[in-house]
């Protein structure tokens, strides 16, 4: 009899590979797992997707659809704050335990729920905007932009930014900008920025809408182009194509957390032979959404100790074990430990990076 583990995430939305980079870290974390044995002495673990889209009433059915599966431990997610967000009040009336290895809203584990059944090993953006924040000022670039979307993950942004400037007041918030889902053009709000003062813009996007920005930015003249510093919902889709190249006439940064070409090379190279034999990836440049791939295959192993500590499928007593366990040693970084009772956050601010893509359009860290 399986152990199962779901998968809620945006597979059917166009130009995103989000969900698949997560599934690939899931599936490969799962393949070592069952190979060594699977869990509960020897039970294999099986992954089920089901996909929302990113419509979070699709993520609510789904959710209510994976809490009355027998023998089914938690539910992973996807890239998309907004939807987890709305899936909430769902998840704590179900008591179904969510993992969540990309989305980085505070708000979805400070959620109020009493246990709290949602566990993550991604960025957090309290993290994020205050690293952004001082990547700019270390360039010289005190004075700053806000180009938001507007929804709860621009919001927590937001809030985030606003906190951090408030008692650093060598940077400066000069102006903030929101966009919508969808929007065919960005440049308009852009310049509202530049025109404010802003000697860089802090973007909160994911890929449509930040690959249309940077090919109106590159259509200006250089004088008005001014650095763009991004959260990293664009590197979960198809923004290097659809930006073109375009991206090489803009300076462009993304925050990442981790990074292949930085990690531990055993720890790669175990990884890459798992997913070898399971899918396409040959090199590192084969990944796509690295983070959501090693986010995914961390907290799959994490997971799966958490049911072996738990001696049960039971959600309830795999939440309790997975803040007990003490240590892992991961693709990421050595979790020691991964949870506690009063910190269902794996990532920290020691593990941020920026990143740059390179003219082959592969994200590799920089040293700012």
């Amino acid at each position: 009899m399986p152990v199962r583990v779901g998968l809620d995430a945006e597979f059917g939305l166009d130009n995103s590979t989000s969900a698949q980079a997560v599934e690939l870290g899931m599936r490969t974390a799962i393949a070592e797992i069952n190979r060594a044995g699977g869990v509960l002495g020897g039970r294999p673990v099986e992954l089920i997707t089901r996909d929302h889209r990113s419509i979070p009433a699709r993520g609510i059915r789904n959710i209510e659809e994976f809490a009355r599966m027998p023998d089914l431990v938690a539910v992973f997610g996807g890239r998309f704050s907004p939807v987890i967000i709305e899936e909430l009040p769902t998840l704590k009336a179900t008591r179904t335990l969510f993992m969540a290895p990309w989305s980085s809203a505070d708000g979805i584990i400070d959620n109020d729920m009493h246990p709290n059944y949602v566990f993550r090993l991604s960025l957090r953006d309290s993290l994020a905007m205050p690293k952004l924040l001082q990547t700019a000022h270390k360039r010289g670039l005190g004075r700053v932009g806000l180009l938001l979307t507007n929804t709860s993950w621009g919001r927590s942004n937001l809030a985030a930014a606003e906190k951090f400037a408030a008692t650093h007041k060598e940077l400066s918030i000069v102006q903030t900008a929101w966009y919508n889902w969808r929007d065919q053009t960005l440049v308009a709000r852009y310049q509202a920025l530049r025109r404010a003062g802003a000697q860089a813009v802090i973007l909160v996007a994911n890929d449509d809408e930040a690959a249309v920005l940077v090919r109106e930015v590159a259509a200006l003249p250089k004088n008005e182009r001014i650095p763009i510093l991004s959260h990293w919902g664009v590197t979960g889709g198809e923004f290097v194509r659809q930006a073109g190249p375009a991206l090489n006439q803009v300076d462009f940064s993304v925050i990442q957390t981790f990074s292949f070409f930085r990690a531990d090379q055993k720890a790669v190279a175990r990884f890459m032979a798992s997913a070898a034999a399971i899918s396409p990836v040959r090199r590192i440049e084969d990944i796509r959404g690295p983070v959501g791939v090693a986010h995914a295959y961390d907290l799959m192993h994490i997971l799966a100790k958490a049911i072996d500590l738990a001696g049960s499928t039971d959600r309830k007593a795999v939440r309790d074990a997975l803040e007990k366990l003490r240590q892992h040693r991961g693709l990421v970084k050595t979790y020691a430990p991964p949870f506690t009772a009063t910190r269902h956050e794996a990532l920290s601010s020691k593990e941020l990076l920026i990143a740059r893509y390179r003219a082959d359009g592969v994200l590799v860290p920089t040293d700012d």
